[in-house]
């Protein structure tokens, strides 16, 4: 799961009803139904579906609050990194940063995205997406320690405005908050299905991989794995979210069963460009 990281419906009312009797001359009465609490809006749905080394999805998706469903149909892990182009920067201008190699474009900002579920599993993940260039990529390296976006598993995608879009992020259970370099949570996390709120208060970007360990596994066992990927990995990825930059909100769903669990961040760092994980940005969990 290493990678090379790029730099850098409306509100539902109240529903109140009043129903007034039809009083006589000797009684009457008034009965009111107390309110509905107000229904989440619901974000826009939007599927990518990941193979060797391709993605399918949409061209084009409105903005507002959306909800991205990640699909993994090949034998090897790949992610949803949303990359935004700014300064007026189109896809061709990032296929050509691409192939001309060397440092990520300033302009080429990690916008979040769906981190890897294990190969034929799936991951989602939640944001506001503003309108704009941008493009899908895995960054995501094999064994042969390629990035996939060099092979070509990139696409563009264009956010359009849309009058009255719904920018209101959902209710989280749990906030998990990224800083250099570590992870810290509103509360612990439990066992059961739970959405996950992620900041990042950090001066750069960050990003969180869950993984399910195996019984009798760590994450120094996974650290290992990924250096190598000789023999069977020592855990299973569970989503997460990809680099996004310090400011944004991010959020995940999780449905936790008890054991060991792992949340590490492979961003490599704006100084040293080593991993974060390399810094200390790792993190194990026990659910009971």
């Amino acid at each position: 799961m290493p990678r090379k990281t790029l730099n850098a419906g409306a509100v539902v009312a109240l529903a109140a009803f009043t129903l007034a009797g039809c009083g006589n001359a000797e009684t009457s009465q008034t009965d009111t139904v107390t309110p509905s609490p107000a229904a989440a809006a619901a974000p826009n749905m939007v599927t990518f579906t990941a193979t060797e080394f391709a993605f399918q999805g949409p061209d084009t998706i409105p903005a507002g609050l959306t909800m991205f469903h990640l699909n993994t149909n090949g034998q090897e892990l790949h992610h949803v990194q949303l990359v935004k182009l700014e300064e007026g920067k189109t896809y061709a201008d990032l296929e050509a940063a691409v192939k001309a190699g060397g440092p990520p474009p300033e302009w080429a900002v990690p916008y979040g995205g769906v981190n890897p579920p294990a190969p034929g599993g799936m991951a989602v993940a939640t944001q506001t997406m503003e309108p704009g260039n941008y493009a899908v990529v895995c960054m995501v390296e094999g064994p042969d320690k390629v990035p996939h976006i060099a092979k070509g598993m990139m696409k563009p995608l264009t956010v359009t405005p849309v009058a009255n879009a719904n920018m209101t992020e959902p209710t989280a259970d749990v906030t998990m908050t990224l800083s250099d370099y570590t992870f810290a949570f509103s509360k612990p996390l439990t066992a059961g299905r739970q959405m996950i709120k992620v900041e990042n208060v950090a001066t750069q970007p960050h990003e969180v991989v869950l993984i399910q360990l195996e019984p009798g596994k760590t994450l120094e066992d996974m650290g290992k794995w990924v250096q190598d990927f000789k023999g069977p990995p020592p855990g299973k990825p569970l989503g997460g979210i990809p680099a996004f930059m310090p400011g944004k909100n991010t959020y995940f769903e999780v449905n936790l069963t008890p054991g060991t669990y792992g949340l590490i961040c492979f961003v490599p760092d704006a100084k040293d460009h080593k991993p974060h994980h390399q810094h200390g940005m790792a993190q194990q969990l026990t659910i009971s």
